[in-house]
């Protein structure tokens, strides 16, 4: 067990060393880790990508807008063998061939392309509003990992410090055992408590590692030296004051709405999809005997009967729609509570910082007056040792009370909607999700546009 836990002290004082070369360098800031876990987020890449595919809806909607150019050229080759009245063999062989170039225009559809092309940006918006609330979790767990470091650096050194504590009673218990004034209980109470305590060294160190790797999933490195925390961001006064933003301004929020729009246009396209459609077709096909055939028609199609599939759809868009609407009421329910209980918990951790603070005054000025009492021979170890635990136990509350609280405050911000890079100023450019929406609705080949749509997307590889 005592190898355990020297192994793990040697490669907790390892993980730590960065930290301690790094002393006389610049502290890293949250704001900082902030900025960090915004450009290196795989997850905030994953959902940019989802949005460019969902802008490209947008291209494809309108693409139907444009005529369809195609070209088609044939070949062939034919043998046949015969017979005459004679019932003579006769064979013969011929190479044709032509090439053909058509267009075909869509004229009239009752609204079809105006409704995929609504569907499709309002699809846009929402995913844009859900990479916003992804953004937000990124930004989130930044300030929980750099809260958690801070914390179990501060919770490691308590524990180093009681270790220190321990020890020294434990000598003293000796000397005073030594000299008869305690029993051998007394020192096997100082040796049971010491041993306790470096376990509970080994176990906040472990911790401290553990917040690491949690601050390098979500930073892309390692913690150097970390700054203090900064103030807290404003968060209002009320929490009807939080509320009343959240309602208007969180993502989740303004997503289900756009979903909202969509399920509406899409009940509009199963009408439209029940009407007929009218176009314009032209071709022109060249024959390898010089022959030039030029056709150009209007055509018009209607569905009589399909067996009530597009009823069926219809049907299906109207119970979209329903649902829709039921999401957005109950996603605002959710928002609203999500703020509430982050209100909540801030409060809570207000009321325990204040109680501990409390405690570590009385814990401070009991242990101090036990352990004068010991001196003079009024008080054991074991009374000394007690009243060290009830000391150590509120400096370690109050310092998970006051990390929870900060954290809290990010937390009610995010339930806000409002924990943002643009929200926290924190000076960086951030990713367009104009930019390459711009290059590409409106469908365009390889052209001048094609190569602006390059360079944007050679700027999201950078």
């Amino acid at each position: 067990m005592r190898k355990f836990l020297r192994a793990v002290t040697v490669t907790a004082a390892f993980a730590l060393s960065g930290a301690v070369s790094a002393a006389g360098a610049k502290a890293e800031t949250l704001a900082d880790a902030l900025i960090a876990a915004y450009k290196n987020s795989h997850l905030l890449d994953q959902n940019q990508a989802v949005l460019r595919a969902a802008d490209e809806d947008v291209a494809i909607a309108v693409s139907a807008l444009m005529p369809v150019i195609s070209f088609v050229a044939q070949a062939g080759y034919t043998y046949a063998e015969t017979t005459n009245i004679l019932g003579q063999p006769v064979t013969s062989e011929s190479l044709t061939s032509s090439a053909t170039l058509s267009a075909e225009l869509l004229l009239y559809d009752f609204g079809r392309r105006e409704y995929g092309i609504g569907i499709a940006e309002h699809s846009v918006l929402a995913t844009r509003h859900a990479l916003v609330n992804v953004e937000q979790q990124v930004l989130l767990a930044a300030v929980r990992a750099y809260v958690n470091v801070q914390l179990t650096q501060q919770i490691v050194g308590l524990r180093e410090s009681n270790v220190r504590l321990i020890t020294q009673e434990l000598r003293a218990a000796r000397d005073r055992f030594d000299v008869g004034e305690v029993t051998r209980t007394d020192v096997s109470i100082a040796e049971a408590r010491l041993a306790a305590a470096r376990s509970a060294l080994a176990a906040a160190q472990g911790d401290l590692m553990v917040a690491r790797e949690s601050y390098k999933a979500a930073t892309g490195s390692y913690p150097g030296r970390l700054a203090a925390l900064p103030a807290s961001p404003k968060i209002g006064k009320t929490l009807e004051e939080a509320q009343a933003v959240a309602r208007r301004s969180h993502p989740l929020v303004l997503q289900a709405q756009e979903m909202v729009t969509v399920a509406e246009l899409q009940v509009g396209l199963a009408v439209a999809n029940m009407k007929p459609t009218v176009g314009m077709g032209a071709s022109v096909t060249w024959q390898d005997d010089g022959d030039l055939t030029e056709q150009l028609g209007l055509n018009f199609r209607h569905t009589i009967y399909a067996g009530g599939e597009r009823s069926a759809v219809h049907r299906k868009a109207l119970a979209g729609q329903d649902r829709a609407r039921a999401g957005l009421g109950q996603t605002v329910v959710d928002v609203l509570q999500n703020v509430g209980n982050a209100w909540a918990a801030l409060s809570v951790y207000h009321a325990s910082i204040e109680a501990s603070d409390r405690q570590i005054r009385a814990a401070q000025a009991a242990f101090d007056g036990v352990r004068e009492e010991a001196t003079l021979g009024a008080r054991t170890t074991l009374d000394v040792l007690n009243a060290e635990q009830e000391l150590l136990s509120a400096r370690s509350a109050r310092l998970e009370a006051e990390a929870g609280r900060y954290i809290a405050v990010y937390q009610v911000l995010a339930s806000m909607g409002l924990l943002t890079v643009d929200h926290l100023n924190l000076g960086i450019p951030t990713y367009d999700p104009k930019a390459y929406y711009n290059a590409v609705k409106n469908a365009p080949p390889t052209s001048p546009q094609g190569k602006k749509l390059d360079e944007i997307l050679k700027k999201i590889g950078n």
